[in-house]
Order: structure tokens, then C-alpha cells, then sequence
């Protein structure tokens, strides 16, 4: 193992206030060489957290965690956080079962403040604090650690429209490295790359303003006044000042974030205020590793991978590639289908699209609310817009699919990506809410395939039958293996074992794969079963109610939560059809699910071919 000598013996954050300064390289040397190693065994998010390595030292030589209050977002650049307070040890179970999160988690930790794994609500909640400290008279700092990516969220901007009204001890710190999870797009980097032209004077600026503020019963009066003063003359010359400023906030930088001692002295200086800064530093998302410096957006969110070559160890399609080439072949014969992404064209398979048909591709930026009412628009003007989203992101549209697409019965399509548990990510990204708060909407259609023709079919229908909002879900990773007798259809349901089987199996989703191979463990035990495959979970047909009914006992699988879920409806239709049979739910019952693989999940969750089987022979014919 390599010698991490300085990085093994900080247990706690004040250890970081120890070292002398000519130590620092050598430190971010050892992180960057733990992340590289872990990330390539465990997956993990890399690039963002190699950016972010002098910035974290520095942030930690400065305040005083957790008494001072880091908020990072995206919460998975925190690994470098996690080295420094206390969890190098652990650092190798990253996103493991039983492991560290590879998101900042406050169940883990007094170090991690907020729960992230969503973008765009730091400044908001050091917002909060920051006002909670000073209503108790408490001198702590409330820090938000943001992405450029990050800031093109509409949250952000509510935030810093109230946070820059009031005195706080509020250090907002702009991590700009041109990235978020794509490209950044839109006017926001624009005005980044015109402050960044400026010349950079913040080490006098700092120390200017510190001493200044210093001064006994003026300074703090007379700093103002020097910040109104050259506003004004900013103004003059350059006919605008930055648009923090015009917030309120007092704006440092743009300075190098990858020099540990001018980060420090940008800190102390920042620290020194009594009001809002923003502090914009300037970093390179994947530093210190060559492949994930020359492709960040590849080395953003990875599988394992081998160090010496950056080649990943998984391959092959999925349904997200899939997905992706179906829409093009769509595309490529109707002008009207528009690809709609909120930053992660590479995640959601749409990278094609973008190079095939650039004009009606639009990537909005991490902003998947104004996402779908941007689709509404377009609907409304005649065009067909996809709206490619990963399930977790999709709540943060609730509204807007009721209001400004169901409510005005406009045709939209969301393909709802990372459906179901999700490997890795836990309770931040599982995509369990989805159905049950769709389910909720009225006029909304949901397709949930379990194969790649099945996803194909149902974008078919989405595009060209369905005339409303309408979910084609899918989920991470590749199809299911299926038997050979399973003859797919393009119907809103299947019917796969013994038809006249007094037991039925319904699900939907990846979860027939297993129940499909839960008909074949049972009839070597001379137990016939019947599976009802949903493909269209909404609205269910009801001569699928209809055929679950002939039987004595239905057994309900679904890999989503089941308050308002699928399952739950289900039965209810059952019992309008005065089913007097026995009926039995296994779903996630009201909880936040932790991470680990998928495949432990669904073994957990008694979702395997060998827990149904299990389940139906004891819980049903043990019965009997």
C-alpha cells in the first residue's frame, strides 16, 4: 500500500491546523492518490472530488468543523471532506453496503451538515443557518460549497436574492471549473468568463477589508461605504458591476483553487466580513489525473475502472443507450421530436441526439423544473419534447408536471431514468417515488418495460398514440436475463406460466425477470404459478385486474414504495371486482433506502427469484 504518511494520521479536522504549510502538497498528493485508488475499485464520483482537493484542506485549515457549518453541493464532491474528518480508514467501503456514503450524510458523520445528493440547495440552507447563528448570538460560520453546474439552478438565485439583504456570517464559495456533470451551457457561463477576464486583486482586497473592519466603532460603517464607493465607480467603468454584488454579497475572486496558502489567505480574508461573500474560485475538475482531466465529464459519476489505461470494466448497452439510439431513429423521421436534458445528456444516453440533431437538442442546465414547463412550451407550439430525467431529479418537478403540462392536457414525454434502486447512490437517488406521486396526477400515462423492445414499444406509444404526459421508465444497467418461452408483446400486459394456475405473481418492471425464474424454482416443487406482467402501470388495464381475480391468492411485487404505488391500486380495483381471495403487498414500506448494489437491495427487499419462491411456498401453500 502507498505511504500516505500525513493523510493516516489526521483523524479530525484541527489535525489539518497542525501541519506546517510546506506540507500541504504533500498532502493533496496522498488524497488524490487514495481517491484515484478507491474510486477505481468502488465507483464513485472522481473527477469532482480531484478538483476539490486544495479547497477542502484550505477550508478545514480555516474553520472549525462542525462548530463552523460546510455545506457541499453536489454532495458528492465530499470525499476529500471525509478523508479529513476522521474517515480515512473507512474510506475503502465507499458506497459499499454497510459502507461511507458517497454523498455527505449526516446519519455518518457531524461533519456533514445536509444531506446533498440533489444540486443547487446549499446557499439556501447555510442561508438558514447562518440566520439561525446570529438569532443566537452564536460567531460560527455557515459556508456553501457550490459548482458552477450547480448555480444554474433556479434555487440558488431565490437564495441569494434574500441572503444578500441581511448582515450573516454566509462565505458562499463558487467552485467554477466550467463544468457540471456536461458541459455548462447557457448565459451563466458566459458571465463567469467575463469576470474571470478581470484582473485579480483579491489578496489585497482581503487583507484590505480585514484590517478595515478592525478599526474600532467605524470599520465596519466605513467598509461599507468603500463597497458602495466602488460599485459605483465599477459602474462607471465598466458600466455594470458583477451580479452578486448587485445581491448584496461582496465579491472576491476569481483566484486559483488549487494553491493552497492563496486559498487560505481568501478565507481568513472572508472571514473577516460580517456580511454575505461570495468567493469564486477557479478550479480544474479532475486534477492530478490525466484521463480525468482530459475527459471530466466521462470520469463525472464511473464504474470501476483500471488506473493505468482510464478504461472502464463495464461495457456493453443499456437502457439508457438504447433509449438514446431509438429516440435518434425516431428523430431522424419526425422533425418534431425534441431531446430535452437538465445537464446529463451523458447519463441519460442523449449524447447522440446532441450530435445528430443539435438543433433540437437543448440541455438546460440543472434546472428540471423549468425543464418541463420549457417542454410544456414546446408542446404547446407543436413540437413532441422527451424530457430525459433520472427518477430522484424528477421530484423536484411535481408541480410543474401538474400544473403546467397535465392541468393543460399537453403531450409530453418524460423518460424517467435510474427507476428503482440504484447501485451505489442509496437514499439521495433510488427512483421509489416516482409512481406513487404520478400516480396522483391525473391523465398521466406510465409504461414500465422490462426489456429493451419493450422501452422501444412504448416510446413508439408515447410519441405517437398517447396524447397527454406520458413516463416510459427505466432502469440502470443492462436487460434482464428472460426465458426462452417468454414471448414479449407490445400489449399493456403479459401472461407468462400456468394460466390456470390458482396463484398469480404480479410486477412490472425489472422485477418479472425474477419472477419469471420464481415459476420455474416453483414447479419443480409441483406448485403452479401464473405471472401478470404489467407493462402499462397507468392506467392498469383492468382485464389484468380481471385475470388476477380468477385466482385464490395474488402476490404483489414492486420495487418502489408502497404508499400510492402500483400495488396498492391494484388491489383496490381488485376488491371493486369483490375478489375474496387473498391478496399480499411486498414493496418498500415508508423508508429511505440505504445504498448498496442493486442487487443486494432486491435480495434484501425479498425481490429474488429465491425469496418470492420462498415467500409463495410458506406464506400460501404452507397455508393451504
Amino acid at each position: 500500500m502507498e505511504d500516505n504518511h500525513i493523510l493516516e494520521n489526521i483523524k479530525k479536522p484541527s489535525d489539518v491546523k497542525k501541519l506546517k504549510k510546506n506540507e500541504f502538497p504533500e498532502l493533496a498528493r496522498e488524497i488524490r492518490s487514495v481517491l484515484i485508488n478507491t474510486v477505481s475499485e468502488t465507483g464513485g464520483h472522481l473527477a469532482s472530488n480531484l478538483g476539490v482537493v486544495e479547497l477542502t484542506i484550505a477550508l478545514h485549515r480555516v474553520f472549525n468543523s462542525p462548530y463552523d457549518k460546510i455545506i457541499w453541493d453536489v454532495g458528492h464532491q465530499v470525499y476529500v471532506h471525509k478523508l479529513l474528518t476522521g474517515r480515512y480508514d473507512k474510506f475503502s467501503t465507499l458506497r459499499q453496503c454497510g459502507g461511507l456514503s458517497g454523498f455527505s450524510c449526516p446519519d455518518e458523520s457531524e461533519h456533514d451538515i445536509f444531506f446533498s445528493g440533489h444540486s443547487s440547495t446549499s446557499v439556501s440552507a447555510a442561508y438558514g443557518i447562518a440566520q439561525a447563528n446570529k438569532l443566537k448570538g452564536s460567531k460560527n460560520y455557515a459556508i456553501a460549497v457550490i459548482g458552477d453546474g450547480a448555480f444554474t439552478g433556479g434555487m440558488v438565485y431565490e437564495a441569494l436574492n434574500n441572503a444578500g439583504r441581511e448582515r450573516s456570517r454566509l462565505i458562499v464559495i463558487l467552485n467554477d471549473n466550467d463544468m457540471s456533470i456536461s458541459k455548462n451551457v447557457g448565459s451563466l457561463a458566459k458571465h463567469l468568463a467575463v469576470i474571470k477576464a478581470r484582473p485579480s486583486y483579491f489578496r489585497m482586497k482581503a487583507r484590505t477589508e480585514r484590517a478595515i473592519n478592525r478599526i474600532p466603532f467605524i470599520g465596519v460603517k466605513l467598509s461599507n461605504s468603500i463597497f458602495r464607493l466602488k460599485t459605483g465607480i465599477k459602474r462607471l467603468f465598466y458600466k455594470s458591476s458583477t451580479m452578486f454584488e448587485d445581491l448584496g454579497f461582496r465579491y472576491m475572486g476569481p483566484i486559483d483553487g488549487h494553491n493552497t496558502d492563496v486559498l487560505i489567505d481568501a478565507l481568513e480574508g472572508a472571514k473577516s466580513a460580517n456580511f454575505p461573500i461570495l468567493l469564486h474560485i477557479k478550479t480544474t475538475k479532475g486534477k492530478g489525473y490525466n484521463f480525468a482531466e482530459l475527459e471530466p465529464s466521462v470520469f463525472h459519476g464511473i464504474s470501476k475502472f483500471d488506473i493505468d489505461t482510464g478504461e472502464f470494466h463495464s461495457s456493453g448497452a443499456s437502457f439508457s443507450s438504447e433509449f438514446g439510439d431509438a429516440l435518434c431513429r425516431f428523430a431522424g423521421n419526425d422533425k418534431r421530436i425534441c431531446a430535452v436534458t437538465a445537464a446529463m445528456s451523458l447519463g441519460t444516453g442523449l449524447e447522440n441526439f446532441e450530435k445528430q440533431f443539435p438543433e433540437r437538442f437543448f440541455d438546460v442546465g440543472i434546472a428540471e423544473e423549468h425543464a418541463v414547463t420549457f417542454c410544456s412550451g414546446l408542446a404547446k407550439g407543436g413540437m413532441v419534447p422527451v424530457f430525459a430525467v433520472y427518477s430522484a431529479f424528477l421530484q423536484r418537478s411535481y408541480d410543474q408536471i401538474v400544473h403546467d403540462a397535465a392541468l393543460q392536457r399537453l403531450k409530453i414525454i418524460l423518460v424517467i431514468d435510474r427507476a428503482g434502486f440504484v447501485t451505489g447512490d442509496g437514499e439521495t437517488h433510488h427512483g421509489l417515488l416516482d409512481v406513487p406521486f404520478l400516480n396522483t396526477i391525473p391523465g398521466v400515462t406510465i409504461y414500465s418495460p422490462a426489456t429493451y423492445n419493450e422501452m422501444k414499444n412504448a416510446l413508439f406509444k408515447a410519441i405517437y398514440h398517447e396524447n397527454s404526459v406520458t413516463a416510459v421508465r427505466i432502469f440502470k444497467g443492462s436487460e434482464p436475463f428472460l426465458p426462452d418461452d417468454f414471448k414479449q408483446s407490445a400489449e399493456d400486459f403479459d401472461i407468462y406460466g400456468d394460466r390456470g394456475a390458482d396463484i398469480a405473481i404480479v410486477t412490472y418492471g425489472r422485477l418479472f425477470a425474477f419472477a419469471a425464474r420464481t415459476v420455474k424454482i416453483l414447479k419443480e416443487k409441483n406448485i403452479s404459478v401464473k405471472v401478470i406482467k404489467l407493462n402499462k402501470i397507468k392506467p392498469i388495464n383492468p382485464a389484468a385486474v380481471s385475470e388476477a381475480s380468477k385466482c385464490k391468492n395474488v402476490v404483489f411485487y414492486e420495487e418502489g414504495e408502497m404508499s400510492g404505488g402500483t400495488g396498492e391500486i391494484f388491489n383496490l380495483m381488485l376488491t371493486n371486482l369483490q375478489f375474496k381471495g387473498k391478496f399480499i403487498l411486498n414493496a418498500v414500506k415508508d423508508k429511505f433506502v440505504h445504498h448498496a448494489t442493486a442487487e443486494i437491495l432486491i435480495k434484501e427487499f425479498g425481490f429474488d427469484e429465491n425469496s418470492m419462491a420462498e415467500f409463495v411456498s410458506e406464506a400460501i401453500c404452507d397455508e393451504r
